[in-house]
């Protein structure tokens, strides 16, 4: 079958590989229909994405068909087209043990930590495929929309709140989307005039800001979100934050940064990691998008074929101008 397999930073290769044995109690066999690409994949390209060992298949931003279910498998028939859970948990640590299976200790990315869905068919999980009638493209922004989703959840955020959103990415535009749900009154950061415009239109922002020094112009914000994995803008982002206020970092960046402890300190900050999601926020956005309550139909601006997937990473890594989000088309 079809592979593509990222064999060191910057280097792609093609493979007919075996397709997968039949599946067995308790797993589904797939098959691939669409990839959605994120900045995990975008930095393992890069030779920066931590946690990660080469060679891997990336794609864990997954839409896939249902082609046959294993023993014991229910609600799941050949056809079924689902979105995927990528998170593979122990159930037995301390964090799974209290419901916070989004920090397992041994946790297992598809894709990540393990060869994901850049292939025609693969094994999964039967738990971890969540029927839906979205179209193929919108799909994989399933699992995206849920991180924006749990770090709105992890601020607690109340109707109303004063927020702001530094980075408008594909993460950062999921934590807007559930900041809009939440009612807060949000405004956004981001230094790329496209991504910029293209969030103060989508949300009708009316704060929106080029960089830190300008948003800091204005009134601070009780919650603050850093989505950019950029080491600066984490230094920097403390300052956009009220009195008594809380910073959340749901970027990931594989460096060290620091924050001068005064800045902490007089303002008693209250700083907050966000990691992944739970299946719970994965069935919500289903319900939210299902629902017309999200739509994100103008977010995906490239919809590529697998056979030119490799040779448009560059400008997907570079941000290219105009694209929000890069899909490939693996059907």
């Amino acid at each position: 079958m079809r592979t593509i397999r990222l064999e060191a930073p910057g280097r792609f290769a093609s493979a007919d590989t075996t397709p997968p044995a039949a599946p067995g109690p308790g797993e589904v066999l797939v098959r691939v229909l669409t990839v959605g690409i994120c900045g995990t994949d975008l930095h393992a390209f890069e030779g920066t994405q931590p946690f990660f060992e080469y060679p891997r298949i990336l794609g864990h931003e997954l839409a896939v068909e249902v082609v046959r279910a294993g023993d014991g498998v229910e609600g799941l028939k050949p056809g079924d087209r689902c979105a995927v859970n990528p998170y593979l948990t122990c159930g037995k640590c301390v964090a799974c043990l209290r419901g916070r299976t989004n920090c397992c200790a041994r946790m297992r990315v598809f894709g990540v930590h393990m060869d994901g869905g850049m292939r025609d068919c693969v094994l999964l999980p039967a738990q971890h495929l969540y029927p839906c009638t979205l179209a193929p493209e919108l799909v994989p922004l399933v699992e995206t929309l849920a991180v924006g989703c749990h770090a709105v959840g992890r601020a607690a955020v109340p109707a109303g709140e004063r927020a702001i959103v530094v980075g408008a990415g594909p993460i950062g535009l999921s934590v807007m989307e559930f900041l809009r749900l939440a009612g807060a009154d949000f405004g956004v950061i981001e230094k790329l005039p496209e991504r910029l415009d293209f969030a103060a239109l989508h949300f009708g922002l009316r704060r929106h800001y080029p960089s830190h020094q300008e948003a800091r112009q204005e009134t601070p914000s009780w919650l603050v979100f850093d989505c950019t994995g950029d080491r600066e803008s984490m230094q920097q982002s403390i300052h956009l934050l009220d009195q008594g206020g809380t910073l959340v970092f749901v970027g990931l960046i594989n460096d060290h940064f620091s924050i001068f402890d005064p800045d902490i300190h007089r303002r008693e900050a209250t700083i907050l990691a966000s990691r992944n999601s739970v299946p719970a926020e994965h069935h919500r956005v289903l319900q939210a998008m299902e629902a017309g309550q999200i739509d994100v139909r103008a977010w995906p601006t490239e919809f590529a074929p697998a056979e030119r997937m490799a040779g448009r990473f560059p400008a997907w890594v570079h941000r290219e101008a105009g694209i929000v989000k890069a899909v490939v088309d693996w059907s």
